[in-house]
């Protein structure tokens, strides 16, 4: 059987950018999309930590270095500039490959500069 897991992530990214009138996607600072396992025209989930917003579209490369974050297309009405969001990609795999399987998860600092990375997340505790 086939299941799917988060694959990487960009957690609390910070829309640098919203550009309605560029090919649809997200542009992404090369680096960062290579620190969290992304690949170019890869498919992504967008949450919105600031409006609630969730919705889908696909990597495309911004200048390595730059710390871009830039929402183009239909998806700049899902954001403001300054919005933090999460940006997700996730894979298939079989149940054994996944027993010990770890994402790439890269957290953000406000300037879109890295806080930290990790491969797995506490365990909530209520």
């Amino acid at each position: 059987m086939q299941i799917t897991l988060l694959k990487g992530k960009l957690h609390m990214a910070c829309v640098t950018q919203a550009e309605l009138w560029y090919d649809g996607s997200c542009a992404i600072d090369a680096d960062l999309v290579k620190l969290a396992g992304l690949h170019e025209f890869e498919r992504i989930d967008i949450y919105n930590v600031d409006n609630g917003e969730r919705f889908s579209t696909y990597v495309i490369l911004a200048e390595a270095g730059s710390k871009t974050i830039s929402m183009n297309g239909a998806a700049a009405r899902r954001v403001q500039v300054g919005d933090r969001i999460i940006i997700a990609a996730y894979g298939q795999m079989d149940e054994s490959e996944a027993e010990h399987y770890k994402p790439k998860l890269v957290y953000l600092n406000q300037d879109n500069t890295v806080e930290r990375t990790a491969n797995t997340i506490p365990v909530q505790i209520t």
